[in-house]
């Protein structure tokens, strides 16, 4: 799910379906599935319960505000907020990965640590296609 300008971008790495959120909303149309995973998280997130049938998963990444957790257990849905932390087997493995070509990683824009800044600017610009890469000066 995306908005219209990014349906080729999300077919080339591999997805089977496209919804575009400016046009429909996907917890009217999704039923029965297995596993969300909420990118923009927050209160609007136990919309997509209803979505999960009853053993299925929500992972909200911003998980602040979310408030459907009896919702959830009445629906016999898993609600699990983690957060990221550092593992070198697991990054090594990713970079494996990397470089065999299985999984990519678009990049919206690169700045030096020095551009800091104007990498918060391209961020609260919104519309990010892909990750803002900050770079460290030698």
């Amino acid at each position: 799910m995306a908005s219209g300008r990014q349906k080729e971008l999300l077919r080339e790495l591999g997805a089977d379906e496209f919804i575009d959120y400016t046009k429909t909303n996907a917890d009217e149309i999704i039923e029965d599935i297995d596993l969300v995973i909420d990118a923009v998280g927050g209160p609007g997130t136990e919309r997509f319960l209803k979505t999960l049938k009853s053993g299925g998963s929500l992972f909200p990444i911003f998980p602040l505000g979310f408030s459907g957790h009896e919702e959830a257990e009445r629906l016999g849905v898993t609600v699990s907020a983690t957060q990221v932390r550092s593992n070198g087997r697991q990054l090594s493995e990713l970079a494996s990965l990397l470089n065999q070509g299985i999984i990519h990683v678009v990049i919206d824009s690169t700045f030096s640590l020095s551009q800091a800044r104007q990498s918060h600017e391209r961020a609260a610009k919104g519309h990010i296609q892909g990750k803002i890469v900050l770079t460290v000066d030698q």
